[in-house]
């Protein structure tokens, strides 16, 4: 290929790569379905480049440092919070992209923006969203809301047709993940990299965090998990990894051993029964819930009480579900103790 100068030319030689290197199942940046808003090319970025770019700067993303992954507003240093979570999913996600000759631009944009619309107190907030807002509420279908609709002053970020498919189709339940990819079929092998590697991030990091918190015992994991995955933190990404690629390798689709599926859909239940629905994390859970249902009925009967431009104009109901939604931890805590604390009296 021959290589030319000046940034003119710079996103079309690697539009050019990506054409003679990557997987006839990849999407390539050059075929996108384009964005809502036509706009011009950048010289030095494809369109999937310029969409993670987007991403990594908006205010969403740096909001997610202060987001619970599992356990809330933790004192230690090395507990997961939900942009950690998001960044070791786009690792993963980068590194099966890369074996398998797919676009890791697309595996990138779509793994850093799959939880922008998450809740504070990770999914004990959106269990209450979901039953107290009209139409309920689902973090990934937020997530899409946030970069279509919320971000830059109302305007969004005017992403691609592909990053939003993959935002909008992440989430997998708790079925078997083979059943995910037939019931919510994603526009892009991409896609479903990033909702699998999702699952094989949690899966680890909530564990590896469990155990440090004292919830789990690794002795207590079922032992086919050991077995099929390994024993440790490394080994069992390690596995999984491995297994995503050997699975998929020139395939129209992405898929790991049975065995192996089977192995990390235990190890989800252990987590559920005996971490995620533990004493300790219900107790505080509830916590979290009180204070976000007393936040939504105050912010539902004062509206005017939500910062003018925080969320755009609608109902009452509408405007409280977006604004709570986009709250951290800290600050969530801090409006309930402004609005429901009282205040010690103030001498002249």
């Amino acid at each position: 290929m021959k290589v030319e100068t000046g940034t003119a030319a710079i996103r079309e030689q690697i539009e050019a790569l990506e054409r003679e290197f990557l997987s006839p199942h990849a999407r390539r940046a050059a075929d996108t379905r384009g964005r809502v808003r036509p706009e011009a090319e950048c010289d030095m970025r494809t369109a999937f480049q310029r969409d993670r770019d987007r991403i990594l700067h908006c205010k969403a993303f740096r909001r997610l440092k202060g987001k619970t992954q599992v356990f809330l507003a933790p004192e230690g240093d090395h507990y997961r919070t939900r942009l950690t979570h998001t960044l070791e999913v786009a690792q993963i996600s980068r590194t099966i992209a890369r074996a398998l000759r797919l676009n890791e631009d697309l595996v990138e944009a779509i793994a850093l923006a799959h939880d922008i619309g998450h809740t504070p107190f990770g999914h004990a907030g959106e269990s209450v969203l979901a039953k107290l807002s009209p139409g309920g509420f689902h973090h990934a279908t937020h997530s899409l809301r946030v970069v279509e609709s919320l971000e830059y002053d109302g305007k969004g970020l005017n992403l691609t047709v592909e990053v939003r498919d993959g935002i909008r189709r992440h989430s997998k339940g708790l079925g078997r993940l083979s059943e995910a990819r037939e019931k919510n079929p994603s526009m892009t092998l991409e896609a479903e990299i990033v909702r699998l590697c999702d699952c094989v991030a949690y899966a680890n990091h909530d564990l590896d965090d469990a155990v440090r918190a004292g919830l789990a015992d690794p002795r207590e994991v079922p032992a086919e998990v050991g077995t099929m995955l390994g024993g440790t933190f490394s080994r069992r990404i390690d596995t999984l990894v491995h297994s995503l690629v050997a699975e998929s390798a020139g395939k129209p689709h992405i898929a790991m051993a049975p065995g192996v599926e089977t192995a990390l859909e235990n190890l989800r239940t252990y987590l559920v029964e005996k971490v995620y629905r533990s004493p300790a994390l219900v107790e505080i859970t509830s916590r979290a819930h009180m204070v976000l249902e007393s936040l939504f009925g105050f912010y539902v009967k004062h509206p005017g009480e939500i910062p003018e431009g925080a969320v755009p104009p609608g109902d009452p109901e509408r405007r409280a579900t977006d604004y709570i939604a986009g709250m951290t931890d800290r600050y969530a805590l801090v409006e309930f103790q402004r609005r429901f604390v009282p205040q010690p009296w103030a001498d002249e």
